[in-house]
């Protein structure tokens, strides 16, 4: 389907070097951020108490957030559990912090702006617990990595294959850098938004290398850089559908959401945008810099001994 069709190619390899250069800067920038500042992780990860409480009614969740800020409690989480009438709370691990008097604590903070909280349960997690999971989690980016590499190597020539691996490693490490600039909070759900980026990002590049091989097999005379020019070109309406619908959900999240979706969200907006830009203005380049060519796909014809370049038989 196609909401409109370009009939002039667009230069883009024309320009592919000053893409790459802008790539790259912004790549080291955010292996720099991460190096120097760090990943602000989350509970899960670092440890800490969870407290479940129950309300006879539906509550107001930034009503429960207001009160704990107001008593002092940082780096919270709050999110609904189960129903709307169940919170989950996160509390990070403190030196000082008497765990045995939390749920308490917890309770007469939120007296006056959410009243009426029955505590459920209180658990900590200690940082062992955060450490494996940060472990977990490393290991699932790693997997799902590997098993792109596999994917693609069967699916597509070298040269194809290794440009869509750096391009995606290119926006998961955007994303890192991002968060890890902003300081962003880094949870469970956003490492999930990375996955999702993940195979997203690279479904892109599938797109684009189709119609490159296919190019290339049908159509003589045409540059490689023409050829790439051409893919993209009459991929983009595809791309604008594609994209543009996911990024409108994604929106409606990332506005509507709450606390709760809101790092998610915002992961997948960076993974999305940087997916386009990396699997047209990163991975395309890459590939006609590694020599792509016609002759890779195009197979010469068999000469039968005894047959003039017609194929007839003299």
């Amino acid at each position: 389907m196609e909401f409109f069709r370009i009939r002039k190619d667009i230069p883009f390899m024309r320009h592919a070097l000053v893409f790459n250069v802008i790539s790259l800067l912004t790549f080291l920038l955010a292996v720099l951020f991460l190096f120097s500042r760090g990943l602000h992780l989350s509970v899960e990860f670092t440890g800490g108490t969870l407290i479940e409480l129950h309300y006879e009614q539906a509550t107001d969740i930034e009503k429960v957030r207001t009160g704990l800020d107001q008593a002092g409690f940082t780096d919270v989480s709050v999110q609904r559990f189960g129903s709307s009438q169940d919170v989950l709370i996160r509390l990070p691990l403190k030196a000082d912090q008497n765990t045995a008097s939390i749920g308490e604590s917890v309770l007469k903070a939120l007296t006056v702006e959410a009243p009426g909280a029955t505590l459920r349960r209180v658990e900590f997690v200690g940082p062992q617990v955060g450490k494996e999971l940060a472990e977990n989690g490393a290991l699932a980016l790693l997997v799902v990595i590997i098993g792109i590499v596999v994917y693609l190597a069967f699916r597509f020539e070298w040269r194809f294959s290794v440009s869509a691996i750096i391009a995606n490693l290119h926006d998961v490490v955007i994303i890192l850098g991002f968060f890890a600039f902003f300081q962003w909070e880094f949870s469970l759900s956003v490492l999930a938004a990375v996955l999702a980026v993940l195979g997203y990002s690279v479904n892109e590049s599938v797109v684009v290398f189709d119609r490159v091989r296919e190019t290339f097999k049908k159509t003589r005379g045409l540059s490689t850089s023409e050829v790439l020019d051409h893919a993209i070109t009459s991929t983009i309406s595809r791309t604008i559908i594609t994209h543009g619908s996911t990024q409108i959900m994604v929106l409606s999240m990332l506005v509507f959401g709450g606390e709760t979706l809101y790092y998610f969200a915002l992961a997948l907006t960076i993974g999305i945008c940087f997916g386009i830009y990396s699997s047209v203005l990163v991975a395309s380049p890459l590939v006609m810099w590694l020599g792509v060519s016609r002759e890779q796909f195009v197979r010469p014809k068999k000469q039968i001994p005894g047959a003039n370049e017609d194929g007839a038989v003299v």
